[in-house]
Protein backbone atom coordinates (compact mmCIF):
# COMPACT_ATOMS: atom_id res chain seq x y z
CA UNK A 1 0.00 0.00 0.00
CA UNK A 2 1.60 3.21 -0.84
CA UNK A 3 2.16 6.38 1.16
CA UNK A 4 -0.15 8.28 -0.20
CA UNK A 5 -3.30 5.78 0.15
CA UNK A 6 -2.25 5.48 3.69
CA UNK A 7 -2.22 9.38 4.02
CA UNK A 8 -5.69 9.06 2.41
CA UNK A 9 -7.38 6.48 5.12
CA UNK A 10 -6.06 7.86 7.56
CA UNK A 11 -7.80 11.38 6.42
CA UNK A 12 -10.63 10.03 6.41
CA UNK A 13 -10.80 8.05 9.28
CA UNK A 14 -9.58 11.22 11.62
CA UNK A 15 -12.64 13.46 9.45
CA UNK A 16 -15.14 10.41 10.65
CA UNK A 17 -14.04 10.35 14.00
CA UNK A 18 -14.56 14.07 14.17
CA UNK A 19 -17.89 14.55 12.55
CA UNK A 20 -18.92 11.43 15.19
CA UNK A 21 -17.49 13.40 17.83
CA UNK A 22 -19.46 16.68 16.89
CA UNK A 23 -22.53 14.27 16.17
CA UNK A 24 -22.68 13.08 19.59
CA UNK A 25 -21.83 16.72 21.29
CA UNK A 26 -24.67 17.66 19.35
CA UNK A 27 -27.15 15.24 20.86
CA UNK A 28 -26.08 15.25 24.54
CA UNK A 29 -26.14 19.26 24.21
CA UNK A 30 -29.74 18.81 22.64
CA UNK A 31 -30.78 16.29 25.89
CA UNK A 32 -29.31 19.01 28.22
CA UNK A 33 -31.57 21.55 26.82
CA UNK A 34 -34.71 19.10 26.65
CA UNK A 35 -33.86 18.38 30.39
CA UNK A 36 -33.34 22.11 31.16
CA UNK A 37 -36.67 22.67 29.62
CA UNK A 38 -38.78 20.47 32.36
CA UNK A 39 -38.32 22.71 34.86
CA UNK A 40 -40.38 25.86 36.12
CA UNK A 41 -38.01 29.18 35.89
CA UNK A 42 -38.45 32.12 38.03
CA UNK A 43 -40.19 33.90 35.37
CA UNK A 44 -42.73 31.41 35.07
CA UNK A 45 -46.22 31.66 37.47
CA UNK A 46 -46.42 27.53 37.57
CA UNK A 47 -49.76 28.23 39.19
CA UNK A 48 -51.56 29.73 36.43
CA UNK A 49 -50.26 27.35 33.94
CA UNK A 50 -53.22 25.78 31.22
CA UNK A 51 -53.34 22.56 30.63
CA UNK A 52 -51.87 20.17 27.81
CA UNK A 53 -53.09 18.29 25.48
CA UNK A 54 -49.99 16.59 23.95
CA UNK A 55 -48.41 16.50 27.41
CA UNK A 56 -45.19 18.33 26.01
CA UNK A 57 -45.21 21.48 28.33
CA UNK A 58 -41.69 23.13 27.87
CA UNK A 59 -40.28 26.04 30.21
CA UNK A 60 -37.61 28.54 28.82
CA UNK A 61 -36.53 31.51 31.37
CA UNK A 62 -39.54 34.00 29.96
CA UNK A 63 -42.17 31.46 28.80
CA UNK A 64 -43.61 28.28 29.02
CA UNK A 65 -45.36 26.37 26.17
CA UNK A 66 -47.18 23.21 25.03
CA UNK A 67 -46.08 22.12 22.08
CA UNK A 68 -48.54 20.50 19.58
CA UNK A 69 -46.46 18.03 17.23
CA UNK A 70 -49.38 17.33 14.71
CA UNK A 71 -50.01 21.27 14.13
CA UNK A 72 -46.15 22.02 14.37
CA UNK A 73 -46.74 25.05 16.77
CA UNK A 74 -47.40 25.30 20.27
CA UNK A 75 -50.88 25.07 21.29
CA UNK A 76 -50.50 27.59 24.00
CA UNK A 77 -47.27 29.99 25.12
CA UNK A 78 -48.45 30.96 28.82
CA UNK A 79 -46.16 33.80 30.91
CA UNK A 80 -46.48 36.41 33.56
CA UNK A 81 -46.28 39.90 32.16
CA UNK A 82 -45.00 42.20 34.88
CA UNK A 83 -44.92 45.96 35.35
CA UNK A 84 -40.78 45.57 36.04
CA UNK A 85 -40.83 43.38 32.47
CA UNK A 86 -41.72 46.62 30.63
CA UNK A 87 -38.81 48.61 28.89
CA UNK A 88 -38.37 50.63 25.89
CA UNK A 89 -35.02 48.41 25.31
CA UNK A 90 -34.75 47.86 21.89
CA UNK A 91 -32.21 44.79 21.05
CA UNK A 92 -31.07 43.96 17.24
CA UNK A 93 -33.57 41.86 16.25
CA UNK A 94 -31.83 37.79 15.94
CA UNK A 95 -32.24 35.03 13.43
CA UNK A 96 -35.12 32.59 14.14
CA UNK A 97 -33.36 29.50 15.52
CA UNK A 98 -35.22 25.78 16.17
CA UNK A 99 -35.88 25.21 19.77
CA UNK A 100 -34.17 22.04 20.88
CA UNK A 101 -36.02 21.82 24.06
CA UNK A 102 -38.85 20.27 21.80
CA UNK A 103 -38.51 16.64 22.06
CA UNK A 104 -40.48 15.95 19.12
CA UNK A 105 -38.10 18.61 17.29
CA UNK A 106 -39.77 21.86 16.71
CA UNK A 107 -40.57 23.32 12.84
CA UNK A 108 -37.66 24.87 11.02
CA UNK A 109 -38.19 28.69 10.07
CA UNK A 110 -37.44 27.40 6.63
CA UNK A 111 -41.32 26.55 6.12
CA UNK A 112 -42.43 30.38 6.01
CA UNK A 113 -40.12 31.51 3.51
CA UNK A 114 -41.98 32.17 0.75
CA UNK A 115 -45.39 30.88 2.11
CA UNK A 116 -47.40 34.44 2.47
CA UNK A 117 -47.17 34.60 6.24
CA UNK A 118 -44.81 35.74 8.91
CA UNK A 119 -43.62 33.97 11.50
CA UNK A 120 -45.78 35.54 14.00
CA UNK A 121 -44.83 35.71 17.87
CA UNK A 122 -47.10 34.42 20.34
CA UNK A 123 -45.09 35.82 23.32
CA UNK A 124 -43.99 38.74 21.73
CA UNK A 125 -40.37 40.58 21.76
CA UNK A 126 -41.99 43.32 23.14
CA UNK A 127 -43.06 41.60 26.25
CA UNK A 128 -39.31 40.25 26.79
CA UNK A 129 -37.45 43.77 26.79
CA UNK A 130 -36.02 43.46 30.18
CA UNK A 131 -32.55 41.31 28.80
CA UNK A 132 -31.50 40.51 25.78
CA UNK A 133 -31.90 37.15 26.80
CA UNK A 134 -35.34 36.79 27.49
CA UNK A 135 -36.19 39.27 23.88
CA UNK A 136 -33.95 36.85 22.19
CA UNK A 137 -35.37 33.70 23.38
CA UNK A 138 -38.60 35.09 21.81
CA UNK A 139 -37.44 33.98 18.48
CA UNK A 140 -37.45 30.08 18.98
CA UNK A 141 -39.54 28.69 16.46
CA UNK A 142 -41.56 27.17 19.11
CA UNK A 143 -42.77 30.84 19.52
CA UNK A 144 -43.88 31.49 15.97
CA UNK A 145 -47.44 30.75 14.35
CA UNK A 146 -48.37 31.30 10.46
CA UNK A 147 -50.31 34.93 10.76
CA UNK A 148 -50.62 36.75 7.61
CA UNK A 149 -48.95 40.22 7.36
CA UNK A 150 -51.71 42.44 8.06
CA UNK A 151 -52.99 40.56 10.93
CA UNK A 152 -49.42 40.44 12.65
CA UNK A 153 -48.63 44.21 12.26
CA UNK A 154 -52.63 45.19 12.87
CA UNK A 155 -55.20 43.78 15.48
CA UNK A 156 -53.18 41.06 16.67
CA UNK A 157 -50.18 44.15 17.62
CA UNK A 158 -52.84 46.31 18.95
CA UNK A 159 -54.18 43.77 20.85
CA UNK A 160 -50.13 43.29 22.27
CA UNK A 161 -50.26 47.08 23.65
CA UNK A 162 -53.16 46.95 25.41
CA UNK A 163 -51.66 44.12 26.93
CA UNK A 164 -48.61 45.85 27.81
CA UNK A 165 -51.11 48.46 29.15
CA UNK A 166 -53.42 46.39 31.18
CA UNK A 167 -49.84 45.23 33.00
CA UNK A 168 -48.52 48.35 33.90
CA UNK A 169 -52.24 49.57 35.06
CA UNK A 170 -52.47 46.54 36.92
CA UNK A 171 -48.99 45.96 38.05
CA UNK A 172 -49.15 42.71 35.53
CA UNK A 173 -50.85 40.44 34.61
CA UNK A 174 -50.77 36.52 33.06
CA UNK A 175 -51.02 36.12 29.76
CA UNK A 176 -51.58 32.85 27.50
CA UNK A 177 -51.85 32.57 23.73
CA UNK A 178 -52.26 30.90 20.91
CA UNK A 179 -53.93 29.63 17.10
CA UNK A 180 -57.09 27.16 17.42
CA UNK A 181 -56.28 24.05 16.27
CA UNK A 182 -58.68 22.04 14.76
CA UNK A 183 -58.27 19.73 12.21
CA UNK A 184 -58.52 20.66 8.07
CA UNK A 185 -56.58 23.90 8.40
CA UNK A 186 -54.16 24.81 5.48
CA UNK A 187 -50.77 23.54 6.25
CA UNK A 188 -47.45 25.69 5.12
CA UNK A 189 -43.79 24.35 4.33
CA UNK A 190 -42.20 20.68 4.25
CA UNK A 191 -43.16 19.89 7.69
CA UNK A 192 -46.94 21.10 7.43
CA UNK A 193 -47.54 24.23 9.54
CA UNK A 194 -51.19 24.50 10.30
CA UNK A 195 -52.49 27.84 9.77
CA UNK A 196 -54.89 28.70 12.41
CA UNK A 197 -57.75 30.68 11.40
CA UNK A 198 -58.82 31.58 14.58
CA UNK A 199 -56.02 33.12 17.24
CA UNK A 200 -56.58 33.70 20.83
CA UNK A 201 -55.53 35.68 24.24
CA UNK A 202 -56.59 34.81 27.77
CA UNK A 203 -55.80 37.23 30.45
CA UNK A 204 -55.68 36.71 34.14
CA UNK A 205 -55.17 39.82 36.84
CA UNK A 206 -54.56 38.38 40.44
CA UNK A 207 -52.60 41.59 41.49
CA UNK A 208 -54.57 45.15 41.42
CA UNK A 209 -57.33 43.76 43.94
CA UNK A 210 -60.13 41.46 43.01
CA UNK A 211 -59.12 38.08 40.60
CA UNK A 212 -60.74 39.09 37.08
CA UNK A 213 -60.20 37.54 33.58
CA UNK A 214 -60.82 38.33 29.91
CA UNK A 215 -60.42 36.43 27.05
CA UNK A 216 -60.12 37.41 23.15
CA UNK A 217 -61.09 35.84 19.83
CA UNK A 218 -59.93 37.08 16.93
CA UNK A 219 -60.72 35.78 13.34
CA UNK A 220 -57.50 35.54 11.31
CA UNK A 221 -57.68 38.74 9.36
CA UNK A 222 -57.28 42.53 10.06
CA UNK A 223 -60.10 44.39 11.58
CA UNK A 224 -60.28 48.35 12.40
CA UNK A 225 -63.41 47.34 15.25
CA UNK A 226 -62.53 48.05 18.94
CA UNK A 227 -60.67 45.11 20.67
CA UNK A 228 -63.46 44.83 22.92
CA UNK A 229 -65.42 43.11 20.18
CA UNK A 230 -63.83 40.47 20.43
CA UNK A 231 -64.13 40.10 23.74
CA UNK A 232 -65.10 36.20 24.30
CA UNK A 233 -65.39 33.98 27.73
CA UNK A 234 -63.14 32.05 28.50
CA UNK A 235 -65.17 28.90 28.83
CA UNK A 236 -65.58 29.82 24.73
CA UNK A 237 -62.10 29.27 24.10
CA UNK A 238 -61.60 25.96 26.45
CA UNK A 239 -64.39 24.42 24.17
CA UNK A 240 -62.73 25.51 21.23
CA UNK A 241 -59.44 24.71 21.92
CA UNK A 242 -59.83 21.71 25.15
CA UNK A 243 -57.26 23.53 27.06
CA UNK A 244 -58.57 23.94 30.88
CA UNK A 245 -56.89 27.49 31.12
CA UNK A 246 -56.32 27.92 34.89
CA UNK A 247 -57.10 24.52 36.44
CA UNK A 248 -55.38 25.67 39.94
CA UNK A 249 -58.19 28.22 40.79
CA UNK A 250 -60.91 27.71 43.54
CA UNK A 251 -63.19 25.94 41.23
CA UNK A 252 -66.20 28.14 42.31
CA UNK A 253 -64.29 31.19 41.43
CA UNK A 254 -62.74 29.96 38.19
CA UNK A 255 -65.92 28.33 37.49
CA UNK A 256 -67.85 31.98 37.78
CA UNK A 257 -65.12 33.83 35.83
CA UNK A 258 -64.42 31.42 33.03
CA UNK A 259 -68.66 31.77 32.10
CA UNK A 260 -68.02 35.66 32.08
CA UNK A 261 -67.77 37.88 28.82
CA UNK A 262 -68.02 40.82 30.82
CA UNK A 263 -65.28 43.21 30.21
CA UNK A 264 -66.44 45.52 32.94
CA UNK A 265 -62.99 46.34 34.91
CA UNK A 266 -60.51 46.53 32.17
CA UNK A 267 -59.69 50.07 30.79
CA UNK A 268 -60.05 50.22 26.95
Amino acid sequence: MSRKTIYSILTAVILIAIYSYELYSEKEEEKQVITQGTSTKSNTNEYFLPTSSTGQIIHHEGYSLSYNESHEQAEWVAYELKKAHLSNTHFKRPYFEVDKAVKTKAAHWRNYKKSGYDRGHLCPAGDRKYSKAAHDETFLTSNISPQTHSFNAGVWNRLEQKTRYWASKYDGVFVVSGGVLKKGLKTIGEEKVSVPDQFYKVLIDNNSGKTKMLAFLLPHEDSNKPLYEFVVSVDEVEELTGIDFFPELDDVKENKLEASSSYKGWSF
